[in-house]
């Protein structure tokens, strides 16, 4: 499709308006990280990298971080196991409630997390207490997974359908046990999606804020510790430092994760030099 330089110009506008509308208030935030005052006002009078010593030196903010990220590490860890396994029962086999299952897996990311949240506290409050599991670091790992395992699931079963099992068959024709196909040849077909999904997963569990609300507890996560002090006008400055911190941290694995998904379809076809028809 050729496009005339009417079209072409207001699709780049189109495209410029719509890259600002989402990330002119990150730059804001992050511009205000290097503000010298507390208070703000615009334009930014003095510049300063102070209050990123000051967010580093100050103990809540680095335990509310590494709780964020024990939490995003565990949660993804159990999205990988049991959206894997889940992936391969839908793609492999072909079973009565087989579509009816897939769409339960994916629904918990479509539910409002204040839903969620809620459905949570209360299984908290009613099964896990009394069995010896409170509020804390494990009743978020459960709370985020929940979500996690749609990614993982949606990476993996969407390799699965594009993988051909004739590899598969070949290995075990050469003699290879199911083990060692796994291993050796199914495995290694599904490296990227696997590392696409957890690095997508640990990005969405870094972030939460909802469903961490009703399973924290007493206990903080970075976007909680946020949440908390935004109502503290001398913490202004810190928060939006903490703001910039998990604003690149969230950037990293989406930009890793659709690095890993391969290229836009389209922009293959143009390095090698073939025309889209």
């Amino acid at each position: 499709m050729v496009e005339g330089p009417v079209t072409r110009l207001l699709l780049r506008l189109g495209t410029v308006f719509v890259l600002l509308f989402i990330y002119f208030p990150l730059a804001v935030i992050g511009l205000y990280a290097f503000n010298d005052d507390i208070t703000q006002a615009w334009p930014i009078q003095n510049w300063t990298t102070k209050w990123f010593e000051v967010a580093f030196h100050d103990p809540e903010v680095r335990d509310a971080f590494l709780l964020s990220v024990k939490a995003a590490i565990l949660a993804t860890l159990i999205a990988l196991v049991l959206g894997t396994c889940l992936s391969f029962v839908i793609a492999r086999y072909r079973f009565f409630g087989r579509q009816t299952i897939s769409f339960l897996v994916v629904l918990p990311i479509a539910l409002p997390g204040i839903v969620t949240g809620l459905a949570l506290n209360a299984t908290i409050d009613t099964v896990l207490q009394p069995i010896g599991i409170g509020f804390g670091l494990a009743t978020i790992v459960i709370g985020h997974a929940t979500f996690c395992v749609v990614v993982v699931f949606n990476n993996v079963l969407a390799r699965l359908q594009r993988t051909s099992l004739s590899f598969e068959e070949a290995s075990a024709d050469l003699g290879a046990d199911s083990i060692q196909t796994f291993r050796l040849v199914t495995l290694p077909a599904l490296g990227t999606a696997l590392l696409a999904g957890g690095l997508l997963a640990f990005g969405l569990s870094f972030d939460e804020v909802i469903v961490t609300v009703f399973t924290a507890g007493s206990d903080q996560t970075l976007p909680i510790w946020i949440f908390t002090n935004l109502a503290r006008p001398n913490q202004l400055p810190i928060i939006n430092v903490v703001a910039l911190v998990v604003i690149v941290i969230s950037i990293i694995p989406v930009w890793a994760a659709q690095k890993l998904a391969g290229p836009v379809e389209g922009d293959e076809m143009r390095t090698v030099g073939i025309a889209e028809p």
